[in-house]
């Protein structure tokens, strides 16, 4: 998928989301955050694909997805539309001018996700509601971690990068939304 369509798609499924749970409710400032947050990664990554920074446009486009699709499996957000998957067709191929950077990214995503998914630990008991979500994330996070590391052994770097923002996109909002607690390398969260 072409980054300019998946941001296309992220904006066009965010119009359509509305906040699930009731206003002032202990779960209503989770899915605030993660409105905030999806809508802010792909205004930035319109940002980036108008400068021409096309390897950030692509990380942006798939951490902004990570956070939607996180607040829609976690039932803090609906939507009147199918909520999009970007993964339905593989990454378009950057130019190879953005070799070099996407490489770099590619690896430095690749290890701040290795170093986050190591940094927390769920928050709530286990066996309840709220603890068997957090192991569902982590099961997503752990799924495309995997993904990805397996698209950049492939030589798919352009894949790798987009399933290692939205595994982070994921985990990411967990934490916000109260589901881990960090334990090591608060930097790597938004909280």
């Amino acid at each position: 998928m072409r980054t300019g369509d998946c941001l296309g798609l992220l904006a066009k499924v965010l119009d359509a989301v509305s906040v699930a749970v009731p206003d002032k409710s202990g779960l209503s400032r989770s899915a605030g955050s993660v409105v905030v947050m999806a809508k802010a990664y792909q205004s930035d990554g319109m940002g980036f694909l108008a400068s021409e920074d096309r390897v950030n446009a692509l990380a942006s486009a798939w951490y902004g997805f990570g956070w939607l699709h996180f607040g829609i499996s976690y039932g803090l957000l609906k939507s009147t539309i199918p909520a999009g998957c970007p993964f339905y067709s593989p990454c378009e191929s950057l130019p190879p001018r953005f070799r070099d950077p996407l490489r770099e990214k590619t690896g430095r995503y690749a290890h701040l996700l290795d170093t986050a998914r190591h940094s927390v630990r769920t928050a709530p008991e286990a066996g309840t509601a709220a603890g068997d979500f957090a192991e569902r994330v982590l099961l997503v996070v752990s799924i495309y971690a995997g993904s990805g590391n397996l698209c950049r052994i492939s030589g798919f770097p352009e894949d790798a990068l987009a399933r290692f923002s939205y595994a982070h996109g994921w985990l990411d909002a967990g934490v916000t939304a109260g589901l881990f607690v960090i334990t090591d390398h608060h930097d790597l969260f938004t909280v």
